[in-house]
C-alpha cells in the first residue's frame, strides 16, 4: 500500500513546482508572456531564404515528443560520400530578443523535465507548434550543410536559412527496432516513398561519423534512466531505458552539426558559447576503478586510451557496462558553458574528443541554443554580434547556473517518485553500485528498480564504481529521501 499522503503525479507535480521556486526557476508563465505568445502566428513567410520543403525531411525523437527541434536529410554523393542536412527550428524568429517570452527563456535557459510534469523553456503554443517543426507544417529553420567523405569525415560544411516541412514524426524505438532487423517499419515511415532508403543512408553515415569519434577518443558509454509509469494518476513502476541505435543516429549528426556551427563562427571571427566538458580532476580514481577491473589507464588523462578501455569492458561484461558508464561519467565531472572569442583559445569536450563544440540544435528545449542561433543569423547577414562579450561571458555563467538547477529538480522529483514507489519496501535487500563518495555523503544507486540513494550507515571507505549491496531502511517521499544501509 501506498502512504496515505501520497498517491501519485497530483503530489509529485506539487512537489516539482515547489522545487523550481526553491531552485530560483520560474515554474509559471507570466501574464505578459501568455499575452505575448495569444498574439503569434506561425512566420510562414519565405522571403529571402531557399525553399527546401520538398525534400524527404523527418524528425525521429520521444515516442511523446512534441517540441520537435531538428530534422535531417540525406543526399547520396559520388564515389561513397555523403550530403547531410540538418535543419533546426527557427525560435528566433518568434522569440525576439528582449521581449517577456524572451525573459522568460533567459532566466530558466532549459526546459525541466521532471517525473509527473515537464515545465518547458517556451510555451506550448510554441514549442510544440508555432516553432516545432511539426509534420506537414511549412516552417523556418537554420540549415548545417555537411559534406561527409566515405570515411567518415565532415569535409566541408555551410549555414543558411530555407523553408522546410517534416513528412514523418517517427519515433526512436520504433525506428530502431527497424533499422536493426526486429519489425516492420513504423506506418509514418511506410507511408512515405523513398523514406526507407533515406534512413538506411543517413544510419550508414551516422556510424561512419561515430567510428571517427571513437578513433579520436570519445567515449562510448551507456546509461540507463528511468521514467515514470503511471496507471491513471498512480505511479505504477519506474521503467529503465537504453539508448537505441535510431538515438545514437540522432546523436551522431546533431554531434557533428554543433562541431560544424561552433566553426562557422570560429571562421568568421565571431564569439561563441562553447559546451565544455573539462580534462577530469579525478583520472587517478579512473585508473584505480580500472584496475579493479584488471584493466591498466595511463597515468595522465587520455581519452583514447579510457574508451579503449571502455569499449573492452563493454563487450566484456555487456550486463553492468550501464553501471560502468554511470561511474565513469560521475568521475568526468559536469559539462559547462564557456565563451570563446576570437583569437583565443578554446577550452575542449573531454567526453567527445573535440575542441570546438557547440549546442545549437535544441532551440526550443535550450537557451544558449538560442543564442547560438542568432550569433549564427548575425554573422550570415554579415550583423556584428547580438550581444556584448561582458553580456555573452555572464549569459554563458548563468545557462550554466541553471541547467545545474534544472538538473537537481528533475534529481529530486526523480527521487521522490523513487521514494514513493519503494515506500513499501522497506528492510528489503538490494545490489547497487557506488555513484558518488565526498563529503556531503556516499551514493547508491540499486539496478532493480534503477533509483538513487543516500548511504547512511557503513559507508566509511566506499569508493565510486564499487558494487555493494545494501539495506532500504527509510523514505521520505517530500523531501525524496531514499537511505541505505550497508549490508556486506
Amino acid at each position: 500500500m501506498r502512504p496515505a499522503n501520497h498517491k501519485g503525479r497530483e503530489d509529485l507535480r506539487a512537489l516539482a513546482h515547489q522545487a523550481m521556486l526553491e531552485r530560483g526557476l520560474w515554474p509559471d508563465f507570466s501574464p505578459e508572456v501568455l499575452q505575448q505568445t495569444s498574439a503569434l502566428t506561425a512566420a510562414a513567410s519565405d522571403a529571402g531564404v531557399r525553399d527546401l520543403s520538398e525534400l524527404l525531411w523527418a524528425s525521429i525523437d520521444n515516442d511523446d515528443s512534441r517540441d520537435l527541434d531538428q530534422l535531417s536529410v540525406a543526399e547520396p554523393l559520388a564515389a561513397g560520400a555523403c550530403r547531410i542536412l540538418i535543419a533546426i527550428a527557427d525560435v528566433d524568429v518568434l522569440v525576439a530578443r528582449g521581449s517577456p517570452l524572451d525573459a522568460h527563456a533567459r532566466h530558466n535557459t532549459t526546459s525541466v523535465y521532471t517525473a509527473a510534469r515537464i515545465f518547458p523553456m517556451l510555451p506550448e503554443r510554441l514549442s510544440t507548434d508555432l516553432t516545432s517543426l511539426v509534420q506537414g507544417e511549412k516552417r523556418r529553420a537554420m540549415i548545417i550543410d555537411m559534406l561527409v567523405t566515405p570515411h567518415g569525415e565532415v569535409s566541408e560544411s555551410a549555414i543558411y536559412q530555407a523553408m522546410v516541412t517534416n513528412k514523418a514524426k517517427l519515433a526512436y524505438r520504433s525506428v530502431s527496432a527497424w533499422l536493426e532487423g526486429k519489425a516492420a517499419p513504423p506506418p509514418q515511415l511506410a507511408a512515405v516513398a523513398g523514406l526507407d532508403e533515406q534512413l538506411r543512408l543517413q544510419d550508414r553515415v551516422a556510424q561512419a561519423l561515430r567510428q571517427v569519434r571513437q578513433a579520436r577518443g570519445a567515449l562510448t558509454l551507456e546509461t540507463i534512466q528511468a521514467h515514470a509509469v503511471f496507471d491513471g494518476e498512480t505511479l505504477s513502476s519506474l521503467i529503465p531505458d537504453q539508448k537505441n541505435r535510431a538515438q545514437e543516429l540522432i546523436e551522431d549528426f546533431m554531434i557533428a552539426a554543433n562541431e560544424a556551427a561552433v566553426r562557422w563562427l570560429e571562421g568568421r571571427g565571431c564569439p561563441s558559447i562553447r559546451r565544455v566538458v573539462r580534462t577530469p580532476q579525478r583520472w587517478e580514481r579512473l585508473v584505480a576503478l580500472a584496475a579493479e577491473l584488471g584493466e591498466q589507464l595511463p597515468p595522465a588523462p587520455d581519452p583514447r586510451a579510457l574508451n579503449a578501455f571502455l569499449l573492452r569492458r563493454r563487450q566484456l561484461d555487456p550486463q553492468r557496462f550501464p553501471e560502468l558508464s554511470l561511474s565513469v561519467i560521475k568521475l568526468l565531472g559536469r559539462g559547462e558553458y564557456a565563451l570563446t572569442t576570437p583569437g583565443t583559445a578554446a577550452q575542449g569536450h573531454f567526453g567527445l574528443a573535440v575542441d570546438h563544440y557547440t549546442h545549437s540544435t535544441a532551440p526550443n528545449r535550450r537557451f544558449p541554443d538560442v543564442l547560438t542561433q542568432r550569433l549564427l543569423k548575425a554573422s550570415l547577414h554579415g550583423q556584428p554580434p547580438p550581444y556584448s562579450i561582458p553580456e555573452l561571458t555572464a549569459l554563458a555563467a548563468h545557462c550554466t547556473s541553471q541547467e545545474d538547477n534544472a538538473a537537481k529538480v528533475e534529481r529530486r522529483i526523480g527521487k521522490s517518485a523513487a521514494s514513493l514507489l519503494l515506500a513499501p519496501r522497506v528492510g528489503e535487500r538490494f545490489e547497487g553500485i557506488v555513484t558518488g563518495a565526498a563529503e556531503k555523503g556516499t551514493w547508491v544507486r540499486i539496478f532493480a528498480p534503477p533509483v538513487e540513494g543516500k548511504v547512511v550507515e557503513g559507508f566509511a571507505g566506499l569508493e565510486v564504481g564499487q558494487r555493494v549491496r545494501v539495506q532500504l531502511v527509510h523514505t521520505d517521499v517530500a523531501r525524496g529521501f531514499i537511505d541505505f544501509a550497508l549490508r556486506g
